[in-house]
């Protein structure tokens, strides 16, 4: 740590800067505040230990000096004659900590390591804001069709309201970009969006994510730890997949919702939040609200506004601004390979258009997308007409469930049982697939579960 001692005493300030150095601080020490602006604009300083009352500028001069200077130095006040008036003072000109003379020497190096820690917290969050401000993408809503206008007309309305939304669509139709485009319209978006994904953990684990957990509430929890809950506290939880929530878990999420109220796992103490709930889903809520798979009121609760995404086959005026706002502005695709994507159904939706796309890129020459460079689903999709990847879909009925069986039925046929591929074809994750396999009750063509 590097220390600015600032004092007139030079008895004073060569006994501490020694009995600090012995503490590992490394130390510049200056007899004036004169002279302590001149070491300023040459070096940058953890922290600036100033004495109140020296001649020409004094304590509470510098301090100013050094706030407008070096805002990220931190600063502790000495003197000889404290009063409630200098230390109200000194504390509303941005002092950490102000002490007495004499100064015991144990106690000042308490208040240093307070004062470094806060500044490392202020910097680590300054830090963190500008990462997140530089990763933060762009959340603007490409297409020009009926669907998506009315999509983008509901998160202008909804967006400023802090009420529950959620977002209901296929996997792959961009229900998290939705959900950002909603935070950023809010009256919170200089506050952090956190997000979790309920089917990508086990119910402890998610418990734990959610709601936080004291030291050795479980076995593992060497630490207590916030929840995310707590973590976006004043800002927006996004919570995906909400349909995947087990329901011993929806009651904890549900009180939240009524009143900010939470306990952390093995704790008796309550804790109020106020955070803005962003959930989506792929799942039909009311029948699993029916099936008693979810409860109603829970329901209810994240249900006061719905936002439907749709797929992209009902937004076909929309694939062309899609695959050249993926592909880039360099690159070119040429009409049969247009054709195809244009004509193809496109289960898997967005994320599997964009892997598609990436995909082709890997492969085309001279930045230019063939139709050769696209997955064999979609190539063979060129024609006048929208076709599909074989007699199996056209003949499967015009209702969508009958097209996504039939869809995957033949994908776990053409690729063997290969369910890596699979899932990477659809543009979903492998969770998702095999609930679809269980839903379809589709069986594995192979004799052995091949994965990989």
């Amino acid at each position: 740590m590097s220390i600015l001692l600032v004092d007139d005493d030079a008895d004073f300030r060569s006994l501490t800067a020694r009995t600090l150095r012995k503490f590992g601080y490394h130390i510049l020490d200056c007899e004036s505040g004169e002279a302590a602006l001149e070491q300023l604009d040459k070096h940058s300083f953890d922290l600036a230990i100033v004495d109140l009352s020296m001649p020409g500028m004094s304590g509470l001069e510098l301090l100013e000096a050094v706030k407008e200077r070096a805002s990220e130095t931190e600063a502790v006040m000495l003197t000889g004659d404290a009063t409630v008036r200098t230390a109200v003072e000194a504390m509303k000109l941005g002092a950490h900590d102000y002490l007495s003379k004499p100064v015991e020497m144990d106690e000042l190096r308490v208040v240093i390591e307070k004062a470094f820690e806060a500044s490392r917290l202020r910097k680590e969050n300054r830090q963190l804001k500008v990462a997140l401000q530089r990763s933060r993408p762009t959340f603007d809503m490409i297409g020009k069709s009926e669907a998506m206008n009315e999509v983008m007309r509901l998160i202008q309305r909804a967006g400023p309201t802090d009420k529950p939304i959620l977002i209901q669509g296929e996997s792959g139709t961009g229900k998290e970009l939705v959900a950002h485009a909603l935070h950023q319209a809010s009256d919170v978006a200089d506050k952090p969006m956190i997000v979790i994904n309920c089917a990508a953990l086990p119910e402890q684990l998610l418990e734990s994510e959610l709601f936080g957990h004291e030291k050795g509430s479980f076995t593992g929890a060497s630490v207590a730890k916030p929840g995310l809950f707590e973590v976006a506290d004043g800002g927006t939880l996004f919570v995906d997949e909400i349909g995947e929530l087990d329901p011993s878990l929806q009651a904890k999420f549900l009180r939240v919702l009524e009143d900010g109220s939470l306990r952390r796992v093995g704790s008796t103490k309550e804790r109020k939040v106020k955070v803005r709930i962003i959930s989506a889903t792929n799942r039909d809520m009311e029948k699993e609200v029916a099936d008693g798979r979810f409860r109603e009121d829970l329901y209810y609760r994240i249900d006061v506004l719905t936002l439907r995404l749709p797929p992209l086959r009902q937004r076909p005026e929309d694939i062309q601004l899609l695959v050249a706002h993926f592909a880039g502005d360099d690159w070119e695709v040429e009409p049969e390979a247009m054709n195809a994507i244009r004509n193809y159904s496109w289960p898997g939706n967005i994320r599997q258009l964009i892997n598609a796309i990436e995909r082709a890129k890997i492969l085309a020459d001279d930045e230019i997308i063939c139709l050769k460079n696209l997955p064999e689903v979609v190539a063979s999709c060129a024609s006048d007409k929208p076709v599909h990847t074989s007699a199996s879909l056209n003949d499967a009925g015009d209702d969508l469930e009958s097209i996504q069986k039939a869809h995957i039925a033949e994908l776990m046929i053409r690729e063997e049982g290969n369910k890596a591929r699979i899932a990477r074809l659809l543009g979903v994750s492998r969770r998702t697939l095999y609930r679809l396999l269980d839903k379809y009750e589709i069986p594995n063509p192979t004799s052995d579960e091949s994965d990989e």
